[in-house]
């Protein structure tokens, strides 16, 4: 029994890091899976990945894309107010789950590289964000990019610490 149990364990741990980024250069990592798994394959963004699947978008966050996605972190979700996750989860307020997610996603594929200094970028919410270069950080709107240019096979993803508003 106890061999059974190391066996399934080495199973979930080979399966898993499948998924686990692989860096490639000192800023760049590549990973073999769409947007969505790439998040699933990361503990730091399950909210993030609930967010998305109450939201009726993971079939969109794994279509061809490309697609830039500004990855709020779960320490990130737990700067908002107390119950504000919650909320936004329940499914009268998938509408402004939808547009908070789809303003953390860009179209098309901008690497880190890209990016430059009071840049202003299009989201698929509509609306814009703001893009600040200082003291070799990247910023986005209120957020700090801490992990950039995670390459999914359909586009990129930037994590960051913040979760970004639209305008409401």
């Amino acid at each position: 029994m106890k061999k059974l149990g190391t066996v399934l364990m080495l199973t979930v741990i080979i399966i898993a890091s499948s998924f686990t980024i692989k860096p490639t250069s000192v800023h760049e990592t590549k990973v073999d899976a769409d947007i969505v798994d790439l998040a699933i394959s990361q503990d730091f963004l399950t909210t993030l990945v609930a967010a998305v699947k109450a939201g009726d978008l993971v079939d969109v966050l794994k279509g061809d894309g490309p697609f830039t996605v500004f990855a709020p972190t779960n320490d990130a979700f737990a700067k908002l107010p107390e119950g504000t996750v919650e909320s936004l989860l329940k499914p009268e307020n998938k509408a402004k789950l939808v547009k908070i997610l789809t303003y953390h996603v860009v179209p098309g594929k901008v690497m880190s590289s890209d990016l430059k200094n009071g840049q202003m970028a299009k989201t698929v919410e509509g609306s814009s964000v703001k893009v600040t270069l200082k003291d070799g950080k990247a910023m986005i709107n209120n957020a700090t990019v801490t992990a950039a240019d995670i390459e999914a096979d359909n586009g990129v993803v930037h994590v960051i610490d913040t979760v970004i508003m639209p305008p409401m």
